[in-house]
């Protein structure tokens, strides 16, 4: 494997492979020589055929409903995979976080707004029932690893009536390396709610 962002060079069978990956999967991948399994998405052009890897099935799901809103090519859905993760990104969707999306190079005011109003209907099964962003894989199981506990947290309190930007800050404010579970977030961020 070698590395050149976006691109990676893959050797599969004796064969190499150039991948355009987002800076989110290049952040994951191992050490060079080591190996590596990626999900991909092969783009035909009239001038070029294009391979991009993504770490993760999530990611690579993203990517292809970005690459269907009007305006937003594969190279636009790249950068804004590199500067935010799947999950992220379907926050963003979920709060109407128009400023996180603009602040995406490439990424103005009008495709923003776009992205939202596109994307809310195509990351409905991204959200839990309590708003928390999860999403689920194609035989319907949960996707929601340990590091979104604190997105797990937000969600909850924004189903409990919380405003988005409070729930973050609340999150925010009880979060440290002692947390265990989202559970345990919830109940510091509520704790804390009491007692100011």
């Amino acid at each position: 494997m070698h590395k050149q962002p976006p691109d990676i060079l893959v050797e599969v069978g004796g064969v190499g492979y150039e991948i355009q990956v987002p800076m989110t999967t290049l952040f994951q991948l191992p050490p060079l020589g080591d190996e590596v399994s990626l999900v991909t998405h092969f783009v035909v052009r009239e001038d070029a055929q294009l391979l991009y890897g993504f770490i993760d099935e999530r990611d690579r799901r993203l990517f292809r409903q970005l690459i269907k809103v009007s305006g937003v090519g594969p190279k636009l859905a790249l950068t804004i995979l590199s500067g935010m993760d799947s999950g992220s990104f379907a926050r963003c969707v979920q709060r109407d976080d128009i400023s996180s999306l603009v602040a995406l190079p490439g990424v103005g005011k009008k495709t923003a707004e776009r992205l939202l109003v596109e994307m809310r209907d195509r990351l409905k099964d991204w959200f839990g029932p309590a708003g928390a962003v999860g999403g689920l894989a194609a035989g319907g199981e949960a996707l929601a690893p340990v590091a979104n506990m604190a997105a797990d947290a937000e969600g909850a309190l924004v189903a409990l009536g919380y405003k988005p930007q409070e729930a973050s800050r609340m999150v925010v404010a009880v979060n440290d390396d002692s947390v265990t579970s989202s559970e345990d977030l919830i109940r510091r961020a509520l704790k804390s709610t009491v007692k100011g």
